[in-house]
């Protein structure tokens, strides 16, 4: 080889995909699990490029992408047109559905349903429900159609009304207990992970010895299996109040207003566009353009 030569750089390994036994095994081994949430095609793209294990398709959008209040009105057909836009992103991380508010609690049959959804029509790997008591339930009955479950326990934001509102749970012995006690009835119901949302540590380093499924932890301290943060948190793109246990990993929508009023004052100040961000024509096109038009020539076509 020359001594000029230049050795090109090898083409990053292709990752595996990411399936139920890759988490368990990621317990095992003790690799933490990361995991996103993402509801559209760019955000699911960026997901893959990083690298992550698993991405949540949250009802979180209701309020990060589609402006509710709170995440209670958001739709079935809502949630299902974001998870399928993040399924085209995604090659590998295992994709999880959010099933929304009044969506699964009323039956079995609902909840199966729904699930079924999720999958067939938005292409997602699992599923995941709030709550343990009949959720527990609703739970055993979608892993008996086959569909692969995510409990979520502590803060459910679904039913944050009933809990006092957006605030940490199990700060009490015996509540504490509830949700140790809802996290292991959702793995005796089948459930793949569960989710641990605001939570103090010392009940999720209860649960955790007890517990044989991946716990992915929100809020919940460092003992958990993996973590979860909401895309839009993270990357500081949502304008609203983050809790406690977010943390900022970059100032994106600094960078998006900059942009955007960047290009507002270029277009005032008549900066935008430059000869190079347009078209041109043949010199001898343009000349017999101009006498087509001088001389009354040219037709008017419609549209």
């Amino acid at each position: 080889m020359s001594a000029g030569a230049r050795i090109s750089p090898a083409p990053p390994a292709k990752r595996a995909t990411i399936t139920l036994a890759t988490l368990a095994e990621k317990k095992a081994l003790g690799e933490p699990i990361a995991m996103v949430t993402a509801y559209d095609y760019p955000s699911a793209q960026v997901a893959e490029a990083a690298g992550v294990d698993v991405v949540l398709v949250g009802d979180s959008a209701a309020m990060t992408v589609l402006g509710y209040p709170s995440t209670v009105p958001v739709s079935v057909e809502e949630m299902l047109m974001l998870a399928a836009a993040a399924r085209r992103g995604l090659t590998t991380p295992l994709l999880v559905g959010d099933l929304p508010f009044g969506s699964y609690e009323a039956s079995d049959v609902d909840a199966v349903r729904t699930a079924q959804r999720f999958v067939k029509e938005a292409g997602c790997d699992a599923v995941k429900l709030e709550r343990g008591g009949s959720s527990v339930e609703r739970a055993r009955a979608i892993v008996a159609a086959g569909i692969p479950v995510m409990g979520h326990v502590g803060l459910t934001p679904q039913t944050a009304t009933a809990l006092g509102g957006y605030r940490s749970q199990g700060r009490t012995a015996e509540r504490a207990a509830e949700v140790v006690d809802d996290a292991l009835a959702l793995e005796a119901a089948g459930c793949f992970a569960i989710v641990l949302e605001a939570i103090p540590s010392d009940v999720t380093d209860v649960l955790m010895p007890r517990l044989s499924v991946p716990a992915i932890g929100i809020g919940a301290g460092p003992a958990a299996d993996g973590q979860v943060l909401v895309f839009h948190d993270l990357l500081g793109i949502f304008d609203g109040h983050a809790a406690r246990f977010v943390k900022r990993y970059a100032k994106v929508r600094e960078a998006m207003v900059a942009g955007v009023a960047a290009f507002a004052d270029d277009v005032r100040l008549r900066r935008y566009p430059e000869p190079e961000h347009g078209y041109t024509m043949a010199p001898d096109e343009s000349a017999r353009l101009r006498r087509l038009v001088a001389d009354g020539e040219a037709v008017a076509r419609p549209g």
